[in-house]
């Protein structure tokens, strides 16, 4: 049992020494401070390192297919009014969404900024006695009111019954509707009295969008839409105006779910039309992303990137349709986010690190210092320091 002992023993790799052996000096309590601090220091922050997630951030291949593009906006037009601002949507697979009013809001603002009327999209259509009928008569007793369409009519039974209405199957036609006064439904409305009225308002025109995951635009501009010949054009003939001024603030952009990290760089981009008219292009690359935190919760979400450029209505050259008009396309790489702890292990490792080498240097240091303190006190003594 004695060997086995000492056989122990002989493997001690800290040897004691007596310590009547030992030699304290100033310099050797001051570095032991330092050092205390700086160990004290580093664990501090392996810590808050531990304690807190750490990121993980990889680059993959984009495999998924037959996703749906969320797109969240928030759009201010100081000198565009509600009633002439439509929204359209449309992509490379050849859908379309003109004039879309569904999941957006509309809210009049006046010509400092505040809010005059908060509503869904599209002008009222107030009740009055007696209208039009499509027979060319008034409304008789009894009678249903069936408005008429002025030629854009798709059957016998179809009814114009609103000034929208008749915009809207004039739009279908891929007509321009020139003089809304000469239409009994938008004059009887007053479509013309109210953009009138609002001559001079802004408009803060918000919501969101649900776009197939492809290549596509969305844009903001004055006036209805509509298809001729293939060409995506806007009926501003009805507003009776020369020029359109497109100024206008993006409060927020963002395309997917909010993300902790995420920056998107158009939100708060103001800019100020200098030219009578002129289409405001950004074009936009889509980067799909996936953020999964600590508890294992997956967002899916999207960042981008943008550059911007306007586009004048140059002599010589075809107008621009005046506008706001967002381009946007994906990337096939997707970025991925994971939260995630340090292990245990790896944080014990780190505070032995820290504990370890901070007591090496520190010992090296006392060393150096206690032998050059050493070296120059015998050299003094023999005379020999100058």
């Amino acid at each position: 049992m004695d060997g086995i002992m000492n056989k122990l023993r002989n493997l001690d790799a800290y040897p004691k020494i007596n310590e009547d052996f030992y030699s304290r000096t100033l310099s050797g309590g001051v570095i032991t401070l330092v050092s205390s601090v700086v160990m004290l220091l580093l664990f501090v922050s392996e810590l808050r390192l531990y304690l807190h997630a750490a990121t993980e951030t990889k680059l993959v291949v984009d495999t998924s297919r037959g996703e749906t593009l969320r797109i969240n906006f928030d759009v201010s037009f100081p000198a565009l009014p509600c009633s002439i601002l439509s929204l359209d949507a449309m992509d490379i697979s050849g859908e379309q969404h003109l004039d879309v009013r569904h999941d957006i809001t509309k809210r009049r603002l006046d010509s400092h900024g505040n809010v005059i009327e908060t509503r869904q999209d599209g002008i009222g259509a107030p009740k009055i006695e007696k209208p039009l009928q499509r027979h060319g008569g008034r409304l008789e007793h009894n009678e249903t009111y069936c408005g008429s369409c002025f030629g854009a009519e798709t059957s016998d039974e179809h009814c114009c019954n609103s000034c929208e209405e008749v915009r809207e199957a004039y739009r279908k036609k891929g007509w321009a509707l020139s003089n809304p006064d000469l239409i009994d439904q938008c004059k009887r409305e007053g479509f013309l009295q109210r953009i009138k009225e609002e001559e001079g308002e802004g408009c803060n025109i918000y919501g969101f969008l649900e776009v197939n995951k492809v290549a596509g635009n969305f844009h903001f501009a004055p006036g209805k839409s509509f298809q001729q010949s293939n060409v995506h054009v806007h009926d501003l003939l009805a507003f009776q105006k020369d020029s359109f001024n497109i100024s206008h603030k993006i409060n927020r952009l963002s395309f997917g779910e909010y993300f902790p990290g995420v920056v998107n760089p158009l939100d708060g981009v103001h800019w100020t039309q200098e030219t009578p008219n002129g289409m405001y292009q950004y074009f936009i690359k889509v980067v799909p992303t996936v953020y999964t935190d600590v508890s294992g919760h997956t967002i899916q979400s999207n960042q981008f990137s943008v550059t911007e450029h306007f586009r004048g209505a140059e002599a010589g050259r075809l107008q621009s349709l005046p506008g706001v008009f967002f381009f946007y396309d994906l990337s096939p790489i997707k970025v991925t986010f994971t939260e995630g702890h340090v292990s245990f292990l790896h944080f014990l490792t780190n505070v032995c690190a820290i504990v370890g080498g901070v007591f090496t240097v520190s010992g090296i240091l006392d060393s150096f210092i206690y032998h050059g303190q050493r070296a120059i006190k015998k050299k003094m003594e023999l005379g020999k320091f100058s």
